[in-house]
C-alpha cells in the first residue's frame, strides 16, 4: 500500500515559520470545503525544524485537499526550487504534534 503522508522540504531560503504560515493559509482554505469541525478532526501535520520540512497526512479527504492546496501555495510563494515534496512513510503516533487549529 503507498503511504498517503507527504513530506515537505525546504531550502535553506525558506524560512520554516514562512512556510508553516503558508500551511495554515492551505488549511483555511479547505475549511470552505469541508466546514472547520471536519478540518480540526481529520487534517494533521508535523513541522521537523532541524530538517526544515513539513510533514502533512493526507489519508483522509480533507488531508488530501490540504496537500493539494498547500502545494499550490508554495510553488507561488517559493517557487518549484524553494522546496520538494515526496510521499513518506506515516510517523507513529505520538510524533504527531500538530492538529488543525
Amino acid at each position: 500500500m503507498t503511504p498517503n503522508v507527504y513530506r515537505f522540504e525546504f531550502e535553506r531560503s525558506v524560512p520554516i515559520e514562512e512556510a508553516e504560515m503558508s500551511l495554515h493559509l492551505a488549511l483555511f482554505a479547505v475549511e470552505g470545503l469541508f466546514g472547520e469541525a471536519r478540518v480540526r478532526l481529520d487534517a494533521s501535520y508535523h513541522v521537523v525544524e532541524p530538517c526544515s520540512a513539513i510533514v502533512v497526512d493526507a489519508t483522509t479527504e480533507v488531508g488530501a485537499a490540504v496537500v493539494r492546496v498547500f502545494t499550490s501555495l508554495l510553488l507561488h510563494e517559493f517557487g518549484g526550487d524553494g522546496f520538494s515534496v515526496r510521499r513518506a512513510e506515516p510517523a507513529p503516533p505520538a510524533a504527531v504534534e500538530g492538529k488543525a487549529a
